[in-house]
């Protein structure tokens, strides 16, 4: 499993998940790896972080740390199965397409976590920043659909 961020500014850092991810691996991570991350890129305290409906995302520990953490950064609301909200889902779309599109399949775990690094680190810049400038479109378009499906 992997968990990554980016802003506009910047890919953030990804992490693969050893295990099934709990509240507790969740949390190390976003303590480890968001916190620092937002401090470097958001560092007038105003970014808002996006996560999903995830059980572990939703668990008391979590809230309570992002409750805590205010002050540096906001975490947003986020409405239950609302895929179409999410640009992180198009960045695993894009890693998982390049990942099949290389020639010889992956022999072991160690293999494919490498190769899903590199791809990572090697995802343009442009992407991701239209992404989140897609934003306030991708939101009028979910409002209009009355919460329903749209186009990406």
């Amino acid at each position: 499993m992997l968990w990554g961020t980016f802003s506009w500014a910047a890919l953030g850092p990804v992490v693969v998940a050893e295990q099934t991810m709990k509240a507790a691996n969740y949390l190390k991570i976003i303590a480890d790896q968001l916190h620092p991350y937002m401090a470097f890129v958001l560092p007038t305290g105003n970014g808002i972080f996006q996560q999903d409906d995830a059980p572990c995302h939703k668990a008391r520990i979590v809230l309570e740390w992002f409750e805590e953490h205010t002050d540096e950064f906001h975490l947003m609301s986020w409405p239950p199965n609302s895929p179409d909200l999410n640009p992180m889902e198009r960045i695993w779309d894009v890693m998982g397409w390049q990942l099949r599109a290389q020639t010889s399949p992956c022999p072991n775990i160690s293999t494919l976590r490498d190769r899903c690094l590199d791809i990572w680190y090697n995802l343009s810049p442009v992407m991701y920043q239209k992404l989140v400038s897609s934003m306030p479109r991708r939101v009028a378009d979910v409002l209009k659909a009355k919460g329903g499906a749209t186009r990406y």
